[in-house]
């Protein structure tokens, strides 16, 4: 029988009480009894909950960057992957059982840690297309901008499309966020004038 690997058991056990509770109510004591080990053991491969934390969402943030570079094509135009990666970024966001629980945490409470992490997780979203713009300039695909400005805007904007708008109206359709993405940042809202 192989022997248990006690940090990945309370990894697990704390991601689940991450998941269930959130930051601010999840305690060692919840989490060495999810694991089925004594607290001390914990604090053998952990110093803190906080260090607990950063290390489940380093995980979920190197899966969602492996996640990324499965979608990417360099084969395709920026905004044809552009689409890609942030439909599956945002759906595995959407179903993450943790990633949801923070994002109630903090809309609730506005705890730092679970800010914090949120954070964490919209920076790595927003640091992928801010290299993939880049990319997309040298290319020629685009036009000159400064990609850090372009990947937040970028991203906020199909938050606002997918999340924000369905607060109070009915959702939009993949193909509908398509089209207004593109006519926000392709197009431009300003007829073309005559010559």
């Amino acid at each position: 029988m192989a022997p248990i690997d006690r940090r990945k058991q309370i990894l697990k056990a704390a991601a689940k009480s991450f998941a269930l509770f959130g930051y601010k109510a999840t305690t060692m004591d919840q989490v060495a009894k999810i694991a089925n080990v004594g607290k001390g053991t914990i604090y053998t491969f952990f110093t803190n909950k906080e260090e607990l934390f950063d290390e489940i969402l380093h995980e979920v943030i190197v899966e969602m960057k492996n996640l990324a570079e499965k979608e990417l094509d360099h084969e395709q135009t920026f905004f044809n992957n552009l689409f890609r990666i942030l439909d599956s970024l945002l759906e595995f966001r959407e179903q993450h059982d943790l990633l949801i629980k923070l994002s109630q945490e903090v809309r609730e409470f506005g705890t730092l840690q679970a800010k914090t992490g949120n954070a964490k997780v919209e920076g790595v979203i927003t640091g992928y297309l801010e290299k993939e713009l880049r990319l997309a300039q040298e290319k020629g695909e685009i036009k000159p901008c400064d990609p850090k400005v372009a990947s937040f805007i970028m991203f906020k904007i199909y938050i606002a499309l997918t999340s924000d708008w369905s607060h109070g109206n009915d959702p939009l359709s993949k193909e509908e966020i398509k089209q207004y993405i593109e006519l926000f940042l392709v197009h431009g809202l300003v007829p073309d004038l005559p010559v």
